[in-house]
């Protein structure tokens, strides 16, 4: 069987110049990245900011085991299945980071015959955006601590600074550091971290701009600390979002790649879903929507962390809900949140399936909250038995809600052909969108609907730091913005042991941090992390490259 990397390596690939035509570019709207990957102008962008919207088709998934649920290869498969069909349509989807690349996760490119290419430079340093997002990110660093060193006119308390450096890898080590040491030439010695780059404000921020101007607004609004007052103290005071801007202004465009099969692919922004908002950037969301009929995008992670900020932060935003909503499941993963361990998923086991489809069930309920149409997706597995799809597929039926078996990896378009047919049907549903909260409702009330509403817990508490900052927060009349749960991916609870639809516990929100240029107000939950660590045996360690240039070991 050959490698997802083979597969992508020996696609013939069509100009990036071909590709735009498909979705009404002209040769003079993109800015050339070598054959097969390019940006799309500002002038271009301009040109479309009125033009009428096609459809928008949601990916998203159960909560993610080790045993693998393919939400980005579903989404891929879907798309290319749908121009099989006859339906132009168009993807629009996050950028790998390193981290998890050379991490255990992997790219986020897709698998089998169901991935965007050119995979290799995608997954590795593709266009230069999450570098130029670092460095956006660690100059508003450099910036602030020379602010201090040369004499401190903003009363900044250096015990209170919120604001990290960062790295697009997973680094341990850098969780917690201490910088300016080495004497009074060398800096003001203080605390400080890393986070990985995708779960940067700037990363949020870029995903969420639409516009440079927008952009500029919102990185002034970056909290990045206190004063000794304790009054927040933003980027504008610094007055250096026009030099933030400034490096970002090229990684704002969004790209444009393809399919092995050719369909157009805008990759743009990678949030992580269980830290940040984890949906690709809103300008390329809207390309998509007015060069296409169909636009299908994804989510990150399990529909309890990706799927709920796509629909509470994002559409606000992109003031365009979802047409339909799939959700993602394995009969493998689904065993798996049933008990079964992941050596012993290739038995039929019917009891694990029935225990399991508990998670993917409450995901269903929750997805409807939002009154929009939802379908499940079952990814085909080869050691799946049918009568487990059958099992699964009874048990669908009995949610009242659609479910298509989906076999993208194996077939490309031709595997999801019938996925298309559904949602296609489901799109041309009546039905009003409805967000989970109002913005007029408390942090603490948004916090509280979100862990009781889509998370199934009993109850959620809050630290004395957190009670505290949800008084500070009112005060500063910060009350107003969405809440962003950091939470594990793994569970809807805030303990990644705890798999299926666990009942009757408690979520702890530890710490608040205001995320004003992004516009919205992160709640840290259990001990979930800004920085990622590797695992004992990295991805990394598979990975070389020839003596020609190819590319080897990624997956």
């Amino acid at each position: 069987m050959k490698s997802d990397i083979e597969i992508a390596q020996e696609a013939t690939l069509m100009p990036i110049l071909d590709i735009a035509q498909k979705v009404g570019f002209t040769d003079d709207e993109l800015e050339l990245y070598g054959k097969y990957k390019a940006k799309i102008s500002y002038e271009a962008i301009k040109k479309r900011e009125h033009k009428q919207t096609g459809k928008l088709i949601l990916v998203t998934s159960i909560n993610p085991t080790p045993a693998g649920e393919g939400k980005s290869t579903v989404s891929i498969g879907l798309a290319d299945a749908m121009n099989r069909i006859g339906y132009q349509t168009a993807l629009a989807l996050r950028e790998p980071s390193l981290g998890p690349v050379m991490g255990v996760k992997g790219g986020a490119t897709g698998g089998g015959r169901a991935q965007v290419v050119p995979m290799e430079d995608i997954n590795l340093h593709f266009t230069g955006d999450m570098h130029a997002i670092t460095t956006a990110n660690n100059a508003l660093s450099a910036l602030l601590d020379n602010h201090i060193q040369q004499g401190n006119a903003l009363n900044i308390d250096t015990r209170r600074i919120t604001w990290k450096r960062v790295v697009d890898l997973n680094d341990r080590a850098l969780r917690h550091v201490v910088v300016g040491l080495g004497g009074p030439m060398q800096g003001v010695p203080r605390e400080d971290g890393f986070d990985i780059t995708v779960a940067s404000e700037i990363m949020a921020i870029l995903c969420l701009a639409d516009s440079l101007p927008n952009l500029k607004k919102r990185l002034a609004n970056i909290v990045i600390g206190y004063t000794h007052d304790k009054e927040p103290v933003t980027v504008r005071q610094l007055q250096v979002q026009g030099a933030l801007a400034l490096l970002l202004k090229d990684a704002l465009k969004p790209n444009l790649v393809q399919t092995i099969e050719g369909t157009p692919a805008f990759v743009h922004g990678g949030p992580f879903a269980n830290i940040a908002h984890g949906c690709n950037s809103i300008m390329a969301t809207k390309l998509a929507l007015t060069s296409s009929d169909y636009t299908v995008t994804e989510a990150g992670f399990g529909a309890d962390l990706g799927a709920e900020k796509f629909l509470d932060i994002k559409v606000p935003n992109l003031a365009k809900a979802p047409d339909t909503i799939v959700i993602v499941a394995t009969i493998r993963a689904l065993k798996m949140h049933g008990g079964v361990e992941k050596g012993a998923l290739t038995t039929e086991n019917i009891p694990a399936l029935k225990q399991g489809f508990a998670n993917l069930k409450r995901h269903i309920h929750n997805m409807k909250r939002y009154n929009v149409p939802v379908v499940v997706a079952i990814n085909e597995f080869s050691l799946d038995t049918t009568a487990e799809f059958d099992c699964l597929t009874d048990l669908c039926e009995k949610e009242q809600v659609p479910v298509t078996q989906c076999a993208v990896w194996e077939k490309g378009g031709a595997g999801g052909e019938a996925l298309a047919q559904t949602v296609v049907r489901l799109t041309n549903e009546q039905h009003t969108f409805t967000p989970l909260y109002q913005s007029s409702d408390s942090l603490e009330q948004k916090a509280q609907t979100i862990v009781q509403k889509i998370y199934g817990a009993q109850t959620v508490q809050f630290s004395a730091k957190a009670q505290k900052q949800l008084q500070d927060f009112t005060l500063f009349g910060w009350d107003h913005l969405p809440v962003c749960m950091a939470k594990t991916q793994y569970s809807f609870s805030d303990d990644p042991t705890k798999l299926g639809a666990p009942t009757d516990f408690t979520v702890t929100i530890r710490e608040f941090i205001p995320k004003l240029g992004a516009g919205f107000i992160v709640a840290l939950t259990g001990d979930v992390m800004t920085m990622p660590g590797l695992p004992k045996k990295p991805a990394a360690l598979n990975m070389d490259v020839t003596s020609d240039g190819q590319a080897l070991g990624l997956f």
